[in-house]
């Protein structure tokens, strides 16, 4: 069970090693590393599926696996092309690869591979473990699974709903330079966050009813680390709280994380 968990591991990793230098290698002539956004849910979906080809016969729990990791990475990359397409490149990675470029001296190549491209595939290869380790071993679905399914499920439609939800907000001009409070938002001040954490706690518990799933916990928990507290809501809310003079208002009386019902006053 080591030999094998070890073998698909190192497959994966290489797997998504080589997609990613694939992916440099295509931005290096737009000199845009946008579309690596785009590859995160759609690299994390194909680890779901090399592992279920990997493993054997399919199994409930390989197929439900894979199933919600396709499901989730479909809609996530999907929904970060399409807003890459309208809105174009993402600055913050102008502004990262022209601080290396000034203060170290590198090429764009070696910046981008460096800064951005090869950072992702150890992240994309710890968060994806329980989509990888749980269908090493074989067990039948029990009600951990049943749990795990019905989080992830909410998950996924949370993130969607909030996802829509902001897009409409954005396109009403009206709305230019206004703090979204609306719907989710009202709630929680990143439901697409929070839904991105369900779903992967719900995979977890799902690949937790078998051994090998069980070493997996690391995964979710990096996740929602890197959600709250690294790239994610950290620092998005400090550059919100910059450009929109109501957002630390917004801030007081919205959860940060796990929704709530709004403070008063």
């Amino acid at each position: 069970m080591l030999a094998q968990s070890v073998q698909l591991l190192a497959i994966n990793f290489a797997l998504a090693l080589g997609c990613v230098l694939v992916l440099w290698l295509v931005c290096l002539k737009t000199r845009d590393p946008t579309p690596m956004d785009s590859f995160w849910g759609l690299g994390l979906a194909l680890l779901s599926v090399s592992s279920l080809l990997q493993t054997g016969a399919a199994t409930p729990r390989k197929l439900l696996l894979t199933g919600i990791c396709v499901a989730w990475g479909v809609r996530l990359g999907a929904y970060l092309f399409w807003r890459w397409r309208g809105h174009g490149p993402d600055p913050r990675y102008a502004t990262m690869l022209a601080k290396a470029r000034e203060e170290r001296g590198w090429s764009y190549a070696r910046a981008s591979l460096s800064l951005i491209f090869l950072l992702q595939v150890p992240l994309l290869w710890l968060v994806g473990l329980p989509v990888q380790l749980g269908q090493v071993a074989a067990a039948p679905l029990g009600a951990l699974a049943a749990i795990g399914a019905a989080l992830a499920g909410l998950g996924l439609v949370f993130e969607t709903v909030g996802d829509a939800q902001l897009t409409r907000f954005k396109a009403d001009p009206a709305n230019r330079g206004r703090v979204m409070d609306r719907g989710l938002w009202r709630y929680t001040r990143h439901p697409n966050y929070f839904g991105d954490a369900c779903v992967w706690w719900g995979l977890y518990l799902i690949a937790a009813e078998t051994g090998p799933g069980r070493f997996a916990v690391i995964g979710p928990v990096f996740l929602t680390y890197t959600l709250i507290a690294w790239s994610g809501a950290a620092l998005l809310e400090r550059r919100l709280s910059r450009s929109k003079p109501d957002y630390l208002a917004y801030a007081a009386r919205t959860s940060g994380f796990v929704p709530w019902f709004p403070k008063r006053g």
